[in-house]
């Protein structure tokens, strides 16, 4: 790759194809970080056609979304267009928790998510009962204020740059870098390499202050004293 006029760009997920650009140039590495397990995982399932088929937990959910929190638990349901109904159960967990959990098998995992929140009332329980599938999402995050040594011809942006907590910043920090990376190098065509630069330095300054309130917000969230969520909220969306 002739560096001078073509530049290599990972803007996928820390896992996929972006983490191998890592060190794709003579040995070079960005930091050379593995992203660390947070200690918060989320299991993801979903409820398909809701408003017919469900019309209680529609009517819970409304036209947005319910979230509800309990000691190093939350139960979080968002309404999505067509009907479609995210449900995403969060709790503090070894990273290991599944051992002895076959998490392809959809019945057991209800059932080991059920006995988890057992004594909840029964409406939210429900989000559970009725899932159609289960997908387990560990939380990772790369250490916060994370940079790397610039390697001419290569640069990375959303979450293989600056992977975070996922409290609705990271897909709008991605969008948001590739079209600033494209107008750094509009603006300065004759020198890809301090266009490249430019970009990195503008994303690592932003990257790093959400990574602060997304990682604060996660400890919050899902924290042994329940009454920590509602505060979070009220901090960040004052009545």
């Amino acid at each position: 790759m002739n560096t001078s006029s073509h530049a290599g760009l990972g803007p996928c997920g820390l896992w996929g194809v972006a983490a191998q650009t890592r060190s794709i140039r003579s040995g070079h590495s960005f930091g050379g970080l593995t992203p660390h397990y947070t200690g918060v995982t989320s299991v993801e399932t979903s409820l398909d056609d809701v408003d017919t088929r469900h019309p209680d937990l529609a009517r819970l959910v409304g036209d947005g979304s319910v979230a509800v929190y309990s000691v190093n638990r939350s139960l979080v349901a968002q309404r999505n267009s067509g009907g479609h109904v995210k449900v995403y159960a969060k709790f503090r967990a070894p990273l290991d928790w599944h051992t002895n959990l076959d998490l392809a098998d959809v019945e057991a995992v209800r059932s080991s998510l059920l006995a988890l929140f057992d004594g909840w009332a029964t409406p939210l329980l429900d989000l559970l009962r009725h899932g159609t599938a289960f997908a387990h999402r560990p939380f990772y995050a790369l250490p916060v204020s994370h940079t790397w040594t610039h390697v001419p011809g290569v640069t990375l942006l959303g979450d293989a740059a600056h992977l975070m907590p996922p409290l609705g910043a990271g897909a709008n920090l991605a969008m948001m870098e590739g079209a600033e990376l494209a107008e750094s190098i509009a603006a300065g065509p004759g020198d890809l390499d301090k266009a490249v630069r430019a970009f990195q330095e503008k994303m690592w300054a932003r990257a790093g202050g959400w990574a602060r309130i997304t990682t604060a917000g996660l400890e919050r969230l899902v924290s042994p004293d329940p009454a920590e969520a509602l505060a979070h909220f009220d901090q960040v969306q004052p009545s």
